[in-house]
This record gives C-alpha cells, sequence and structure tokens, in this order.
C-alpha cells in the first residue's frame, strides 16, 4: 500500500492516476473539510481523513502503508497559508509516525533553493521539513523540483487567467530570472520510477526541464499560444509582494501568493541534463505542451474563480 499526502492537488491527482494504472494499490491522506475533496476522477484510491498534526489519524492511515509520497504543503493557500503548521512540524509528524510503523520508503516533493538558511519563508521551511526527514531514520528520497507546469496547475493557467483579465502584468527584476518549467507528467515518472531505483535511496536530487528560459520569455510564449499581447513591466521586489497582499485582500482566489513571487526572486534552475542523467529520458520541452491552454475560455474562468468568496472549513 502507498500513501500520498496532498493526493487532491496538482501533483498528487498525477501521480494517483498513474501509481494506479501501474497497479498499486493507493491510499490519500486529506485534512478534514466540508469542502468536497478533488480526487483524480474515476481513479480506485482509498481516502484517510487526518490533518498532518493529528498523531492517531496519522498512524491510523499509516496502517498497512509501504510507502509514503508526500506532497502536501499550504504554498498555495496564499494568505490562509501557515507553512510552519503543515510544511515544517506536519513533515515532522508525518515522517515520525512513518519510522515508527516500518514505512520501508519516504519520497518527498521540495523546491529548487530549498535551505534552512534561506531568506525566503517557503523556502526555509522545505528546509527544514527536508532535514527532519534525513534525521528520521527513515530511507528517504527528497526531490527539488523545477517550477511546474501542466492542466490544472500554479503556474501557466495562472497566468492565462492574469493576462486575460488585465490588459498588464508585472514582473521582477524586468523579468530576467531564469526559470526550467518541468513537465508535470515528467516529475511523476521520475517519482515512479524511483521506486525500483536504489541509487535514489537516501540522496537529496535537484530535477527540471531541459532549457532554461528568462520568465519574461515564458511568459511571451503563453502568450503567444493564448493568441494575445499584453504589456510585461518591471517592478521591485517589495512593490510586487505588496500588491500580490492587496490582490489577494480583494480577490480571495488569486492564483498568486508572495511565495510565487520569492520564487522568481532569483534563478531557479539546476543541471539540464539532471533528468536524463538520473533516469535516462528526456523532459519534454515547454513549448510542445501547452495545447491544454488552447480554444479555453480564460477571462470567464478567471471572473468566476478570482472572485469567488473562499469557502470555510
Amino acid at each position: 500500500m502507498i500513501l500520498v499526502t496532498g493526493g487532491t492537488g496538482f501533483v498528487g491527482r498525477a501521480l494517483i492516476r498513474q501509481l494506479v494504472a501501474y497497479g498499486h494499490e493507493v491510499r490519500t491522506l486529506i485534512r478534514p473539510s466540508s469542502i468536497t475533496p478533488n480526487l483524480p476522477k474515476g481513479v480506485a484510491v482509498e481516502v484517510a481523513v487526518s490533518s498532518l498534526n493529528d498523531e492517531r489519524g496519522l498512524r491510523a492511515a499509516l496502517r498497512g502503508v509501504d510507502m509514503v509520497y508526500h506532497l502536501a504543503s499550504a504554498e498555495h493557500q496564499g494568505a490562509h497559508a501557515n507553512i510552519l503548521e503543515v510544511d515544517a512540524r506536519g513533515t515532522y509528524n508525518l515522517s515520525q509516525a512513518a519510522a515508527e510503523l516500518k514505512v520501508r520508503r519516504f519520497f518527498y516533493l521540495s523546491h529548487l533553493g530549498a535551505d534552512r538558511s534561506s531568506y525566503f519563508p517557503l523556502f526555509k521551511v522545505k528546509g527544514i521539513a527536508e532535514e527532519h526527514i534525513r534525521q528520521s531514520g527513515l530511507q528517504y528520497t527528497i526531490f527539488r523540483s523545477a517550477l511546474l507546469y501542466g492542466p490544472e496547475d500554479h503556474f501557466t493557467t495562472a497566468f492565462a487567467k492574469i493576462l486575460n483579465l488585465f490588459p498588464l502584468a508585472a514582473l521582477p527584476r524586468d523579468g530576467q530570472v531564469l526559470i526550467q518549467p518541468f513537465w508535470i507528467e515528467d516529475l511523476v515518472t521520475c517519482l515512479l520510477w524511483s521506486i525500483d531505483n536504489p541509487d535514489t535511496i537516501n540522496r537529496t536530487l535537484d530535477v527540471g526541464g531541459a532549457e532554461y528560459f528568462p520568465l519574461r520569455q515564458t511568459i511571451e510564449i503563453i502568450q503567444q499560444t493564448l493568441g494575445i499581447r499584453r504589456w510585461l513591466f518591471s517592478l521591485g521586489l517589495p512593490y510586487l509582494r505588496t500588491m500580490t497582499v492587496m490582490a489577494e485582500s480583494f480577490m480571495p482566489s488569486f492564483p498568486f501568493s508572495t511565495f510565487w513571487v520569492d520564487y522568481f526572486a532569483y534563478n531557479r534552475t539546476c543541471a539540464v541534463d539532471s533528468v536524463s542523467r538520473l533516469f535516462g529520458f528526456l523532459p519534454a520541452r515547454f513549448s510542445y505542451r501547452l495545447d491544454y491552454l488552447k480554444g479555453v475560455n480564460w477571462n470567464r474562468i478567471a471572473r468566476q474563480t478570482l472572485f469567488k468568496r473562499i469557502r470555510k472549513n
């Protein structure tokens, strides 16, 4: 049995679909909520309901589990996020419970740039979470991933909404920060193939796409795919953070948060041959995998989602 935390998220849904397709028994951990969980449709998966800070609930969820994929994070909750509680303490609780129950493998999804001494809160917390896992005694594999994209992501579809709703978009540092877009299915392949790859045990792996792009060029590629043209201008990080906080207060479902502003504060890249060297395949090219953005009324979707009220649990 494999336990997946964050199974209702962008990565979790894609991973669960592939795990089940490969014949694995999967259980996903979801937090208590009055909102219907967004589980992958048509996929046979068990559900355990518990927060990452409920010791008894975690033990029940881990019963009979051989491997854990820990994907849960609060980073996309924006102004409502408590990354210290979820990402740091939650990871500590889960890794300790998994170690006590003799879980064989523990996989964790982190970010390029994760470091407990980082100036940026999210990357600092991710670094702390990584340390909890390393010190747990579990056989672990930590994936520090580049920026992910794919259907229902938090990157390309978020920009599609913003670019369709507003005539301009602000970019930090003139959009010259380098990013390395990584196709979601390529990440899932790395996660799956690591199960039977002993070379990944007790290692921290940097993974990303096969190309670097300045952020500005990336947004221009997205605009070209959408068939629109917007004015892109540079804005200092402190001002962009302030603008993002204000946007979140007016639009509860605003797709970007201050954590995302921090992500674009400096280059987030790794070796372009990281995946081919570690797993033997070449990641998809960014411009070849954006068809899911076409033929969609992003303006309507943006108005429906950005201004909807957040339901409280």
